[in-house]
């Protein structure tokens, strides 16, 4: 092997660039050795010693601001709840129509507020007020998340920092407004003990019915002082905090399901807490609360009128529960004077003067509701709430609550005219279209099940037109015409035409038709008015003008009105309209004196009757209503006013009509201007008789357009044709669909003299062929002069007038 020259150097780590001969010459000369700087991915990360300084940086700097902010905060006065201003409520004119803000309030001492109250409290606002904090920055930081993620808007406030918002600072929802509250309530727990704020909360906190704390509220809902509240009282009030509009179920009936979710909430956290036994809570029941009573600034028509605004103002995004509660708004409403002047006077003409409460049980049931609309602005002009706001708190033309019955049935047509909608058959739908109005006819062509509803009475009519049917409101016409146009078209006319999509039992099914829905008063009128106005819907109004403090104007929306249906369907309904006040159910509405439409309708179990109708410069609905003054449970209205039974064509028809008579006074009555449907201004014989009426056998000339045979129609025969009484003959029918079916004809004779035979059968009687022979049952359905009150059965079994 070769021998090497020179010295052979070997690298070592002290030796190496930056090794340790480095570290050894800077630690000979008493330096530092310099970190290596990082390289690659390290680079892209903090060190422990950045992290560690900004999270000492962070916490100085919150600490620092936190010291800032508590000192620069002080715990300013009350704010004088005695100072709040009130809202000024005027007619259109400009004349003053109510005035609220009166603050309803007694404070009183925390021994004064019985334990079950002031825990009931605790249980539905603040379970741990007593251990916990004046702020809770882990209920603040998950309502923030709630709220930022869509979960609904929350509030992770203790009652520390509601009492501070209530009674110290203004309700605005700001930063800043939050940052003080948050501060104030450090230094408030700092200085009050838990009793004394929880004190100040009951005395401060809004519980509706204008009361502001919980001796006010126990006197506003059950008359009791706040020591004397048990458990389920207490649980109740306490619930309102939450909700105290929306909660109080006599004023929203629609709302109890949600009240009492509540309720049930606040008693099983009393029991969770220990301050309600298991076996106490157990088998518990609703206390339902009294109806209100308020001072006579609200009494009459002004407290109905005061609350619908406030509800139509928040409900539109107009103004908030918080700004009306601030007050100083004057508010010029759509409201005129005269015409709601008369329709109080003719609700106490045609009813309330006619009701003998002391001794007839029934007529403490009657209530009564009205709206009218200008069908041109959609201006709602009068409002009928009740008797008196001081005596019947609930508003009986807003509350939603009761079957429309009948009177929806005009849109179940101006569906089928809009969707150019057929017969099971193929024949298009017009006021001479022929159906088989036979009493309990199952519906055809519907895919969901059995449904044959009854007409009113059980009475059959055979082959009959859509005018005709309309005139006698005949539910087994109408449920089949539902499925004709289809339910879900229907319902979107409906919608379309002004009433909610979100109304309660407006569902698209066969029954639609015969009114399950249960819009308010107010939404009929506004849906009635789109008929009226040729189907242009605008939605309606009670808003003229808002001004703050005298000076500031509140924007309000922009009224757009749009063609909701053809004008060809609007017109054509209103024609057949004009029909039933001709001849049909709501003759008495020939009292205004004017050309007018409208549809009679009663709710299941009568327990309320209703008129909607129009002429072409007033849209108006009334309804008369049963409701237990004690339970608020809806009552059917057999006896009332010493009737058998209120109908629409009776008492809330003669109310239209006195009322238009009067609010129209002094204009000209003007005429419809209708565009009809082509074939509509020909009108077709009310009624088809069999071709063959000797032997009654199912022919063209008697089944129905949709493909099945009268049920039960027999043509009562005589032989004699000079007035002597013969029997008729009894031919069985045989229909279509297998069924068979005797016709029951008894042979009657009607007249002696006339040769009027009437065939009594199942359900539908026919004139004979004497001299001057009439059909019998043309007017059928009219009862005690146009009175409409026509029994369906529904889908459930319940049975439904008109």
């Amino acid at each position: 092997m070769p021998r090497q020259t020179g010295t052979a150097t070997t690298a070592t780590p002290e030796s190496a660039p930056g090794g340790g001969d480095g570290k050894a010459k800077a630690k000979a000369e008493g330096k530092k050795p310099k970190r290596p700087k990082r390289t690659g991915w390290r680079r892209l990360f903090p060190t422990w010693r950045m992290v560690l300084g900004s999270f000492v940086i962070g916490v100085l700097l919150l600490i620092g601001l936190f010291f800032l902010g508590y000192s620069l905060v002080k715990i300013p006065p009350a704010n004088a709840l005695a100072m709040k201003q009130s809202n000024v409520f005027l007619y259109a004119d400009g004349s003053q129509l109510a005035r609220d803000g009166d603050i309803n309030r007694e404070n009183v001492t925390l021994d004064q507020i019985s334990k079950d109250a002031q825990h009931a409290v605790l249980a539905a606002e603040d379970r741990d007020f007593y251990t916990e904090s004046a702020v809770d920055p882990k209920a603040m930081i998950r309502a923030a998340w709630n709220t930022a993620t869509g979960k609904g808007k929350q509030s992770g406030s203790t009652i520390t920092q509601q009492y501070v918002k209530n009674y110290y600072l203004a309700q605005e929802q700001t930063v800043t407004r939050k940052a003080k509250e948050f501060f104030i309530s450090i230094k408030l727990d700092r200085n009050n003990s838990k009793d004394q704020i929880l004190q100040g909360y009951l005395n401060t906190s809004y519980f509706g019915r204008n009361a502001y704390g919980i001796q006010a509220a126990a006197q506003a809902y059950y008359g009791k002082d706040a020591v004397d509240l048990d458990p389920a009282r207490a649980a109740y009030l306490a619930a309102l905090v939450n909700a105290p509009s929306e909660y109080d179920v006599v004023a929203h009936p629609e709302n109890k399901s949600a009240a009492l979710a509540r309720w049930n909430y606040v008693l099983d956290g009393m029991v969770k807490k220990g301050w309600l036994s298991q076996s106490e809570r157990t088998g518990m029941k609703f206390p339902m609360p009294k109806e209100q009573t308020i001072s006579t600034g609200l009494s009459g028509q002004r407290g109905y009128v005061v609350y619908a605004i406030k509800d139509y103002l928040v409900q539109n995004n107009i103004l908030t529960k918080d700004q009306l509660e601030a007050g100083g708004y004057r508010i010029t409403t759509t409201l005129q004077k005269s015409k709601q002047n008369a329709f109080v006077k003719a609700v106490d003409d045609k009813l309330i003067s006619k009701l003998d409460k002391k001794n007839n049980k029934v007529d403490n049931y009657v209530r009564a509701g009205g709206a009218s609309v200008d069908p041109k602005t959609g201006k709602v002009v009068a409002m009928y709430g009740g008797i008196d706001f001081v005596k019947q708190y609930t508003n009986g033309a807003t509350r939603g609550d009761y079957q429309v019955g009948s009177t929806f049935k005009p849109f179940v047509f101006t569906s089928a005219v809009q969707n150019g909608s057929t017969t099971q058959s193929g024949q298009t739908i017009t006021p001479n279209t022929y159906y088989d109005g036979t009493n309990q006819r199952p519906v055809q062509g519907w895919p969901g099940g059995a449904y044959a509803p009854h007409n009113e009475d059980e009475k059959s009519y055979g082959q009959i037109t859509v005018r005709k049917a309309t005139d006698l409101s005949v539910n087994s016409v109408y449920a089949q015409m539902a499925v004709d146009v289809g339910p879900a078209k229907v319902k979107k006319t409906a919608v379309d035409l002004g009433i909610p999509a979100g109304t309660k039992d407006l569902q698209p099914y066969p029954s639609i038709a015969l009114g399950t829905a249960t819009a308010s008063v107010l939404d009929m009128a506004e849906a009635y008015a789109t008929l009226a106005n040729h189907g242009k819907h605008g939605t309606y109004t009670m808003i003229d003008k808002i001004t703050k403090d005298g000076k500031e104007e509140v924007n309000l929306p922009e009224q757009t009105t749009k063609q909701a249906v053809s004008r060809e369907a609007a017109d054509t309904t209103t024609s057949i309209l004009q029909s039933v006040v001709q001849t049909g159910t709501a003759t008495a509405a020939q009292q205004a004196g004017r050309p007018a439409a409208g549809k009679t309708g009663t709710a299941e179990e009568d327990t309320a009757a209703w008129f909607a109708g129009y002429t072409p410069d007033l849209a108006t609905v009334v309804s008369v209503m049963g409701q237990d003054p004690v339970t608020a449970h809806h009552k059917p209205l057999y006896g009332a006013l010493g009737l058998p039974r209120i109908n629409g064509g009776g008492a809330p028809t003669e109310i239209w009509a006195q009322y238009t008579k009067d609010a129209l006074k002094g204009k000209p009555a003007n005429d419809f201007d209708l565009e009809l449907q082509q074939g509509a201004d020909v009108q077709a014989p009310d009624t088809k008789a069999p071709s063959q009426p000797a032997t009654g056998s199912p022919t063209d000339g008697a089944t129905p357009s949709d493909g099945q045979t009268d049920q039960g129609q027999t043509q009562g025969q005589t032989a004699g044709q000079d007035g002597g009484n013969t029997p008729g003959t009894n031919t069985p029918s045989s229909p279509t669909d297998g069924n068979t079916t005797t016709g029951n004809t008894a042979g009657n004779t009607a007249g002696n003299t006339a040769g009027n035979t009437a065939g009594d059968t199942a359900g539908n009687t026919t004139a004979g062929n004497g001299d001057g022979g009439a059909t019998a049952g043309d007017d059928g359905g009219q009862n005690d002069g146009g009175n409409d009150a026509g029994t369906t059965v529904g889908p459930q079994g319940f049975t439904w007038r008109d």
